[in-house]
């Protein structure tokens, strides 16, 4: 039985990443920065509670990190966690940069040293290409990071690079663009999108604040997202793949097709240009084709129909 930990485990992609690895058979250790009750109840949800092993671990704390690879000795670890909201590095841009590079140097020094043989996937982004002259994004790409959080993951991608190519490590970076789920964060557009909507459909809310609506971005389906995550994985040599659905879309249509759905009146649409990020980027959208021909990942799923299943799922779970 191979032995996984998944760093930042009660997130969307943690959560979903568990259940995959648990129905592979790995033995699945979780860490949470601190054990919450709230934080384990997604576990539940997904029909996974006391099948992860949870332990506490602070990525900042080297010794930790240390301690926790020792006492499992992980065939995979699977680095998710960090801050990773966009908009909160601009309003914290030094704590955003020194938790999200901190924590990969820890965990990097820590395999060098203590478990060369396990690999590592970190959690990459596509906010580190920031504003480009051409489209669709490859990693070939030159990187122009605009935001904190996308400077933060350059800096953590080129340091996997450098750890693979200087100490012959296996590890990876996976570049995501946006992927949603029912147990996407709620500052995150698309879920608050739909929670706010189904909670203007419920009586709850009287309306949707929201920023800039006419930017296009590249969205896809976090529980197919992960199967990439591990595929990268059980290759035969380490690399980079960028995982995205290849499209953009507009996020005006976006909030006006759930309005439709859920038949609300557009006029509750309001936007606010507090909500405007500095250096906002028009469109985005990658290429996956790398990841399709060498991983053999399938994606063919179109994103309003995501669209409808998470809204569905929404309805159903409303409180």
């Amino acid at each position: 039985m191979k032995t996984a930990i998944i760093t930042g485990v009660s997130g969307q992609d943690g959560l979903y990443l568990a259940k995959f690895l648990l129905e592979k058979n790995y033995k699945v250790v979780g860490t949470l920065r601190s054990y919450r009750r709230e934080n384990t109840e997604n576990f539940e949800y997904l029909g996974i509670e006391n099948q992860v092993t949870i332990e506490e671990l602070d990525l900042l704390d080297m010794a930790n990190v240390i301690r926790i690879i020792q006492k499992y000795n992980p065939d995979e670890i699977y680095n998710l966690a960090g801050q990773s909201s966009v908009g909160l590095s601009f309003e914290q841009p030094l704590g955003t940069f020194s938790f999200n590079t901190t924590a990969v140097n820890n965990l990097l020094e820590s395999i060098r040293l203590f478990s060369p043989s396990t690999k590592l996937y970190q959690a990459s982004s596509s906010e580190m290409y920031g504003r480009v002259k051409s489209m669709p994004i490859t990693l070939k790409t030159p990187m122009h990071p605009i935001s904190p959080y996308g400077v933060s993951k350059m800096a953590s991608y080129f340091m996997i690079t450098t750890y693979r190519e200087s100490y012959e490590l296996f590890v990876c970076n996976g570049v995501l663009f946006n992927h949603e789920s029912f147990l996407r964060s709620d500052n995150f557009f698309v879920k608050k999108v739909i929670n706010n909507a189904v909670k203007i459909k419920n009586k709850k809310l009287d309306k949707l604040v929201v920023g800039n609506l006419n930017v296009k971005r590249d969205f896809g389906y976090a529980p197919k997202y992960i199967e990439a995550m591990w595929q990268m994985l059980q290759s035969d040599k380490p690399d980079d793949f960028i995982i995205c659905s290849g499209k953009s879309t507009l996020l005006r249509d976006i909030v006006e097709y759930v309005f439709d759905n859920l038949k609300l009146d557009k006029n509750l649409i309001i936007e606010n240009t507090d909500f405007f990020r500095p250096n906002e980027i028009d469109e985005i959208y990658g290429d996956n084709s790398k990841a399709v021909e060498v991983l053999d990942w399938k994606y063919d799923y179109y994103f309003y129909d995501i669209l409808d299943i998470l809204i569905d799922e929404e309805l159903r779970n409303a409180k």
